[in-house]
């Protein structure tokens, strides 16, 4: 069937990459985008896009039903939201405001322009596997039952936000599907995350801060199949059932950040030009990446493991992962290195203030 489909959130790295994904498979919908444009949002990632962007809050509950109502919307597909630990521990309120209330305002319109006036719908909301908390070494991976645990100001606020949404669909029967995912990577990721940022701190022959020991393990999913699992559970998934997509590649920090500095040595030894357009990096010089490796004191309630089990997609909606870690990260650091005037666009602007301002050196994300 068409759809009408607004995305929260459609501007940022996974949103937008979600927009790219959607209007490639199912060109005959109609694709509005709502996003406020904060240091995250970046109307440069839906260029060439057939989608309308409109800027706006989520919280604005007139304009969220001006749009439903408008263009006939009968699918959210909800993003938005902040999303960095490090900047929910300085500064906490903002993830409340966004992740909580905004999610909030955003069932209260659906419910009213949906449900009140019988028109068929889904709200599908993309959360995280955060908010299940930590795992041990040897503990099973994060189930769909598996209880929430949320240790950090961010992932307290999603899975305050997943709660009203499940709540919204058994107490007033809103047609509602969650999914919970893993560690994101890939083109569009908004440098203050690990791979993003560590591929340019290595280009500019700045420090690689690494947190604790470097042995927290995440579960690596690519945007491109997050992206996949998401449209299946759309298109698939049971009201008021809950997913999980993970992308098969459980590893610590150190791990990534070692295979980072090998591609990152093995591209300049590859192509020349790579030195003269960024002479501060150390391949530049011959010598390696690792030796910017810096370990710096781990970040208060820094979770140790998290795996994703997505059996239940699996099996329910024929999801699998098609990436493997070391072919998605190529092509990561591919599109990175051949994408500079992105990247550059958001570093000479307000961010680079910001993160001088903030947490200096103390970047390095989940």
């Amino acid at each position: 069937m068409m759809r009408s489909i607004l995305v929260t959130g459609g501007a940022g790295f996974i949103g937008s990459n979600f927009v790219a994904h959607w209007a490639a498979t199912r060109p005959a919908d109609r694709i509005t985008v709502l996003d406020l444009l904060t240091y995250a949002g970046n109307r440069a990632n839906l260029d060439g896009l057939d989608a309308e962007l409109v800027v706006g809050d989520i919280r604005d509950e007139g304009l969220v039903a001006s749009l439903l109502s408008d263009r006939g919307i009968d699918t959210i597909v909800h993003f938005a939201a902040e999303s960095h630990v490090d900047r929910s521990i300085l500064g906490p309120d903002a993830f409340i405001e966004t992740n909580v209330i905004g999610t909030h305002a955003l069932l209260k319109v659906a419910r009213r322009e949906w449900l009140e006036k019988k028109k068929p719908h889904r709200f599908h909301h993309v959360s995280t596997d955060e908010v299940y908390g930590t795992l041990g070494p040897n503990d099973p991976a994060f189930r769909e039952d598996t209880p929430y645990a949320p240790n950090s100001p961010y992932s307290a606020s999603k899975a305050a936000s997943d709660h009203l949404v499940r709540a919204y669909h058994h107490t007033y029967g809103l047609d509602v599907t969650t999914s919970n995912c893993s560690n994101n990577y890939g083109p569009f990721h908004f440098p203050e995350k690990l791979i993003p940022l560590f591929i340019i701190n290595a280009l500019h022959g700045r420090a690689l801060p690494i947190y604790g020991d470097g042995m927290q393990v995440r579960d690596w999913l690519h945007v491109e199949d997050h992206c996949r699992g998401i449209a299946a559970v759309i298109e698939s998934g049971r009201p008021g059932q809950t997913y999980n997509i993970g992308g098969g590649a459980e590893l610590p920090n150190l791990t990534v950040i070692d295979t980072l500095c090998a591609a990152m040595d093995k591209a300049f030894a590859t192509d020349p030009s790579l030195g003269s357009r960024f002479p501060d990096a150390p391949a530049a010089r011959g010598l390696p990446t690792a030796a910017l490796k810096t370990f710096v004191t781990d970040r208060p309630g820094h979770d140790r493991r998290y795996a994703i089990d997505c059996s239940k997609a699996m099996a329910e909606l024929g999801y699998a992962p098609t990436h493997s870690f070391e072919s998605g990260f190529a092509a990561t650091l591919a599109w990175y290195l051949a994408n500079e005037h992105w990247w550059r666009g958001i570093l000479d602007g307000s961010y680079l203030d910001w993160v001088r301002e903030n947490y200096a050196d103390r970047q390095a994300a989940q």
